[in-house]
């Protein structure tokens, strides 16, 4: 696999890109089966429960807008897991509500994408994704509390191999996500948050540390207030199971390479 260069260094390995596409309708939902619509788009890729969806999933969103260049941001909203009650994770549909009422923004889509895959870990969605939409330039997107978590993930070293990945701080994790597994065994491949832009076009192994100001937001700390207007918002819908953690977009942290 071809690498990219150190941070900062010139030969940055790209593919062929053009922006002179048409504009994609607003919103425009992705569908298994409509990869064609989304050829050449930067898309950011944002999986998680969104138990619920708060304004610090918007921020880091807005963020990777800018700082990446990219079309769009996706928010993956993952599956009820049969393995648990609706006590432990809010339902589908009101996760999804909830998160479209919450992401307002023509470029934040609110997608429950994985339940017409049929994936399950964030390995198995993303080779989904790019046999599916081949064409397209997904870049993972966590915080800095998922770069410390990821070597717990199913497949964690192929989603480094699949798509670049861009992390967000998160009080107090970016330092020790920073010298933490992940980081060390991909350190050749990070690339200065400088050269940010370039993150879409680089053929993975390829990360950047997006560093910014901070969101005080936490979907752990809305359930643990019992916030009830983090999930009727605007939705209309009354609050009802949550009591689940804010953890990872894999729902079971499997070990793997």
């Amino acid at each position: 696999m071809t690498q990219a260069p150190d941070p900062g260094g010139a030969g940055a390995a790209t593919r062929p890109y053009s922006r002179t596409a048409a504009p994609l309708p607003s919103p425009a939902q992705p569908r298994p089966l409509g990869g064609a619509a989304w050829a050449g788009r930067r898309i950011g890729l944002l999986g998680g429960s969104f138990n619920p969806a708060h304004e610090g999933h918007r921020h880091i969103s807005l963020m990777a807008l800018k700082r990446l260049g990219l079309d769009q941001v996706w928010w993956l909203v993952t599956p009820q897991n049969p393995l648990k009650s609706a006590a432990d994770t809010a339902a589908l549909d009101l996760r999804v509500a909830t998160a479209q009422a919450r992401a307002r923004h023509p470029r934040i889509v609110v997608t429950a994408l994985e339940t017409q895959l049929g994936t399950r870990y964030t390995a198995e969605t993303l080779a989904e994704l790019r046999r599916r939409f081949p064409r397209t330039r997904f870049v993972w997107l966590m915080g800095a509390d998922n770069l410390r978590q990821i070597p717990h993930w199913r497949g964690w070293t192929r989603i480094f191999g699949m798509v670049p990945v861009a992390v967000f701080p998160r009080h107090p994790y970016a330092i020790p996500a920073l010298v933490g597994k992940a980081a060390r065994r991909f350190a050749r491949d990070r690339v200065d948050a400088g050269r940010s832009r370039e993150l879409p076009l680089r053929e993975p192994p390829a990360w950047v540390f997006l560093d910014g100001p901070l969101h005080p937001a936490s979907a752990t700390e809305i359930r643990r207030r019992g916030d009830s207007r983090a999930w009727a918002g605007k939705t209309g819908v009354p609050a009802a199971g949550v009591a689940a953690s804010d953890g990872p977009a894999d729902r079971a942290p499997h070990h793997g390479t």
